[in-house]
């Protein structure tokens, strides 16, 4: 069966509402909850049982007409229809050996991978200008609209473009490579152009109101920091900027758990100031610190090679092993190096 045949049909896929792993809020209903309730509290951005489920007492109340009485029996009844509380090792074991990865185009980067990008949690890929960042998140747009036992996740993607990255012609160019649809594949990318750090975390509130409504696999951020990076200039708005920066990475944690998308973040890297740093044999670090490295389950960090050919080096990872894996970034998205 060609790619494009076995290709998931999205839209009938949506109309069956199949494939949503989250519960929708509507279903509060039948817990004594008014339907003006539940719907003041999609407009504050709460789709799913789980966004209640994660949210706190005081992030509840902050909504319209949500009293504390409410707020604490909207927690009671999301706990009791999410898993919430302790489980085994064996039960988490079995979970992981379900979770779907979504393959890059690269054999020997998804051998690094352990299969490819992990569904349900944060990858970061960071490094400087042209070292591939944009061109892997291109790749993964496409396949992961592929059927599982194809290497991809059955899903749509999500694009939120800070830096105007986004190019069609290369999901076109990559779509025809696994023998898809451009057309059909383009219409499963939702993009939006983000302009500044309030926007991009209104577009993150809209991502998942879309999420709850139809099947997707993939969100991509590029970039994550940069605007952050934009609007708050200086030493001194750099408390403020962290702060932000962190409601934001857990903004997209909270996401990763509740629609179980593999998240994809795309950051910048800066010299190091620090006096260790002529020591070092690359002195670049990754934007964001220590906010942005412990809300990502894996970093990945890229650099050029020789040609077209690029490095990806594992940084973080709980499962992982340091290594490093070279790929090629060809017209048709990423593959295997060339020799």
């Amino acid at each position: 069966m060609s790619a494009q045949m076995a290709q998931v049909d999205v839209e009938v896929e949506n109309e069956e509402n199949a494939g949503l792993a989250c519960q929708s809020i509507m279903s509060f209903e039948q817990r004594g909850f008014t339907k003006g309730d539940l719907n003041k509290l999609k407009e504050a951005g709460f789709h799913t049982v789980e966004s209640i489920a994660y949210a706190t007492r005081k992030e509840l109340i902050n909504v319209k007409g949500i009293s504390e009485q409410k707020a604490e029996k909207l927690q009671n009844e999301s706990y009791k229809l999410c898993a919430m509380g302790f489980t085994t090792g064996s039960e988490m074991h079995a979970r992981r050996s379900e979770m779907v990865q979504i393959r890059t185009g690269s054999q020997a980067l998804d051998q690094l991978l352990g299969g490819g990008v992990e569904t349900g949690s944060i990858t970061e890929l960071f490094g400087e200008y042209r070292t591939g960042k944009s061109q892997i998140c291109h790749s993964l747009a496409v396949i992961c609209q592929l059927p599982i036992d194809m290497g991809g996740a059955e899903g749509k993607c999500m694009w939120i473009d800070t830096e105007n990255t986004f190019r069609p012609e290369r999901i076109v160019a990559c779509a025809q490579r696994f023998g898809m649809d451009p057309s059909h594949v383009l219409d499963n990318v939702a993009i939006a152009r983000c302009y500044n750090s309030e926007h991009q975390f209104h577009l993150v509130t809209a991502a998942a109101a879309m999420m709850s409504e139809s099947r997707y696999a993939l969100l991509i951020v590029d970039s994550a920091t940069g605007l952050f990076r934009a609007d708050y200039n200086g030493r001194g708005e750099l408390a403020n900027r962290q702060m932000a920066l962190g409601r934001f990475m857990r903004q997209l944690m909270k996401l990763a758990d509740q629609f179980g998308i593999a998240v994809v973040i795309t950051n910048q890297v800066v010299a190091s100031v620090d006096g260790g740093a002529m020591y070092q044999a690359d002195s670049k670090k990754p934007i964001g610190g220590h906010i942005v490295a412990h809300a990502s389950t894996t970093r990945l960090g890229l650099r050029k090679g020789k040609g077209e050919n690029r490095v990806c080096k594992v940084h973080q990872s709980p499962n992982l092993g340091e290594g490093e894996a070279t790929f090629s970034i060809t017209g048709a998205g990423i593959d295997d190096a060339k020799d």
